[in-house]
C-alpha cells in the first residue's frame, strides 16, 4: 500500500495536506497522530470511500477504490451499527454473501471466526442482547470473514477487558502470520507498542515521522531518582545537561538521550551536597515519543 502527495480539501478546510507513506505487505503498521490529524480521511481516501483531491495511492498495486482491491480487504470502523434483529452467524453470513462467499464455504467459515473472536458460545444470539465489547468482537470477525489481504482496524479494542485487548493482539498477530497486512489506527498507545511492526505518526495531514518498533534502539530514557537535599542551584545546573527536569520532595525525574551521560549527572548531583540513593533510567515510551513528535492535546 503506497500514497505519494496525498490531499483532500473539503470547501475550504483541509483534512489532509500532503500524506506520503508506505506500508509493506505482512506487516502490522500502526497509523497515529492527535484528534483531527487526518487519520479517518486518509483511511477512507485508502478504502475508495472519499476521492482525494489531488495526489495518488494503491492498495495491492490497484488505485485505491478499484474494485479488485476492495474485494481483498476487510474493514472494521470506530462507530459501526449493525442489523440488531440478526444472530452473530446471520450477521457473518451476511457479509460473507457481500464478500462473494459461497453458502458452503460460510458453513465452516462462519464458526472459525465466531470461535476466533471468542464468542462462539452467542452463534444464535440475537445482536440487541449483546453488550459492546461482544459486538467489538463480532465488528473484528466481519472483517476478518473472507480472510482479505489487508484488514484495516480502527480502533479495534474499543469497549473490551483485558482479556478481550489480548484477543485482538493474538488474532492480528495471527494475520500477519498468514501474510496479511494490518492497518491499525488507535488511541491506546500501550496496545500500538506491543501490537505493531511499524508505526507512522500524523499530524496536520502529514506525516511526520515512522519508526520501525521491531529494530529502533529507544529514543531517549525517562529517569526517576531518589535525591536529598538538592538545592535550587543544582538543579538549574541539570537543566543544562537534561530535558525537562522536576524536583519534587526527594523524587528528582528527567529524560536524557542516552544513559552514557547518567555517570556525569549524578557525579555533578554528589558534588553539590545532595544525596543520591537511587536512579532507575526507563526507555522512552510511545506515548512519550508521541506526545514529543505531536505536542500536547489542544482539545482538538
Amino acid at each position: 500500500m503506497e500514497t505519494r502527495n496525498l490531499r483532500k480539501v473539503f470547501g475550504s478546510r483541509v483534512a489532509v495536506s500532503d500524506l506520503s507513506l508506505t506500508v509493506n505487505r505482512g506487516e502490522i503498521f500502526g497509523f497515529l497522530g492527535p484528534n483531527g490529524a487526518g487519520k479517518s480521511t486518509s483511511i477512507k481516501m485508502l478504502l475508495g470511500l472519499v476521492k482525494p483531491t489531488g495526489g495518488r495511492a494503491e492498495v495491492l498495486g490497484l488505485p485505491a477504490g478499484d474494485v479488485g482491491a476492495r474485494r481483498q480487504i476487510g474493514f472494521l470502523p470506530e462507530d459501526f451499527r449493525f442489523y440488531d434483529w440478526l444472530t452473530a452467524s446471520e450477521l457473518l453470513h451476511l457479509h460473507g454473501r457481500l464478500c462473494g462467499m459461497s453458502a458452503g464455504r460460510l458453513r465452516t467459515r462462519v464458526p472459525e471466526v465466531l470461535e476466533l473472536v471468542g464468542i462462539v458460545q452467542h452463534a444464535d444470539r440475537r445482536l440487541r442482547g449483546f453488550s459492546k465489547g461482544m459486538l467489538q468482537r463480532l465488528g473484528l470477525g466481519q472483517a476478518l470473514i473472507h480472510e482479505p489481504q489487508i484488514v484495516f482496524l480502527d480502533e479495534p479494542t474499543s469497549g473490551l477487558d483485558p482479556m478481550g485487548r489480548r484477543m485482538v493482539r493474538d488474532v492480528i498477530r495471527a494475520q500477519r502470520d498468514r501474510g496479511a497486512t494490518v492497518f491499525l489506527n488507535s488511541h491506546l498507545l500501550s496496545e500500538v507498542e506491543i501490537t505493531c511492526d511499524r508505526v507512522a505518526f500524523i499530524k496536520d495531514g502529514e506525516v511526520i515521522a515512522d519508526r520501525d518498533l521491531r529494530t529502533s534502539s529507544p529514543e531517549g530514557f525517562h529517569v526517576t531518582a531518589q535525591v536529598g537535599k538538592l538545592s535550587p542551584a543544582a538543579l538549574a545546573q541539570l537543566a543544562g545537561l537534561v530535558r525537562a527536569p522536576r524536583y519534587e520532595g526527594e523524587q528528582l525525574t528527567f529524560g536524557v538521550s542516552s544513559q552514557d551521560v547518567l555517570p556525569e549527572i549524578v557525579r555533578l548531583i554528589v558534588a553539590s551536597g545532595a544525596d543520591v540513593y537511587r536512579v532507575t533510567p526507563e526507555p522512552l515510551a510511545l506515548e512519550d515519543l508521541f506526545v514529543r513528535l505531536v505536542g500536547e492535546d489542544r482539545g482538538l
